[in-house]
């Protein structure tokens, strides 16, 4: 994101550059009074430049926070500071943007660069994932993007504990707390066919609880087969709700890295086989594939992650241009070694080439 690019080569003398993120929903004039009590700690500042540039990136920050009528729906990342290049000149400059996805922390930063990862991890291209936690109580379903779990639905059932009322039979008890449970699995499985079904990002999904009621869901007939096809995993937990959706997502990195590694075989396999039988349809070595870049030829490309970060971004910058899908592939599998041997730059065209 050229936005995040341009703000990472700027860099503070001192501790001077101002970095804030305001969460969605959070109110401005809030963040603006906390601002104006952070000028009044800045005119301690001992050194008397670092002073200066604190307090009047501050106050930029503040005039321009009240352009605003109110805080824009994924909230507002703000950073302002004195952008000269030349030692003893001021020029304060002040950049702000919503982020692509919603903000949930608050952030207020004065560093000798402004504060970037949250924006840069919401840039990167994140795969998508379904997660199920659920018992017999409650049920969780969420996704996880990236590293950021964003919760969609929360649904309860209606099964009775297990202590059963004065003058009940245990047979009779328990046919109620089978059929509750039976009706709780159906609500659940009709949330996870609204939510997950017409996601056409979801990779996989992912199911948890405690015990055996999620196998109990997984097995029986309460999910669409669309939907089952795509659970990739089902894991032990010892909680539900917000804990137990983290401790799924902690227990499945096993999982989820195998499926990278899966995805990256799978694109340099199709290459490969490409390469046998259509040899006009793709392109290997950098100077060949950055041609067929520049014409708009390239559906995908594939670039080893042995190449080094400034030309990666060149090529991407140019895929970027004509829609062209890029893959950063590793050596965990022999097709990524393959790849840094055939001098680590291949692409698969949209057509042949003559």
């Amino acid at each position: 994101m050229k936005f995040i690019k341009n703000l990472e080569h700027i860099k503070g003398r001192h501790t001077e550059l101002v970095s804030v993120y305001v969460p969605a929903g959070y109110e401005l004039v809030k963040i603006i009074q906390q601002l104006a009590q952070e000028q009044g700690t800045a005119s301690n500042i001992k050194d008397s430049s670092t002073r200066k540039n604190v307090t009047d990136s501050l106050e930029r920050m503040i005039q321009h926070l009240k352009l605003f009528k109110k805080t824009p729906p994924h909230g507002l990342a703000i950073f302002s500071g004195n952008i000269s290049e030349k030692d003893g000149q001021q020029d304060i400059g002040v950049f702000s943007m919503e982020p692509p996805e919603p903000l949930n922390f608050r952030l207020y930063r004065c560093d000798k660069n402004f504060v970037l990862d949250a924006l840069m991890e919401m840039a990167e291209k994140k795969d998508t994932y379904g997660l199920i936690v659920m018992d017999k109580r409650e049920g969780d379903i969420a996704l996880l993007k990236g590293k950021s779990i964003v919760s969609l639905t929360k649904t309860t059932s209606y099964v009775p504990g297990k202590t059963r009322a004065g003058g009940q039979s245990a047979a009779r008890f328990e046919r109620l707390r089978e059929g509750a449970a039976k009706e709780f699995f159906s609500k659940l499985g009709e949330y996870v066919k609204e939510q997950f079904l017409p996601n056409k990002e979801i990779k996989g999904i992912i199911v948890g609880g405690p015990g055996m009621t999620k196998n109990e869901f997984v097995d029986g007939n309460y999910i669409t087969d669309q939907v089952k096809r795509k659970i990739i995993a089902v894991k032990d937990l010892s909680y539900t709700g917000d804990f137990g959706l983290q401790e799924l997502v902690d227990k499945s990195q096993d999982v989820l890295a195998n499926e990278e590694i899966a995805k990256e075989k799978e694109i340099m396999q199709k290459f490969f086989e490409t390469l046998s039988k259509k040899p006009k349809q793709v392109a290997y070595g950098e100077a060949e594939v950055k041609k067929r870049l520049e014409e708009g030829a390239v559906d995908v490309v594939l670039l080893s992650e042995k190449i080094p970060d400034e030309k990666i971004e060149e090529f991407e910058k140019i895929a970027e241009k004509y829609s062209t899908q890029v893959e950063i592939i590793s050596e965990e599998t022999r097709e990524g070694v393959q790849l840094r041997e055939m001098g680590k730059f291949a692409a698969i065209l949209r057509y042949e080439m003559h």
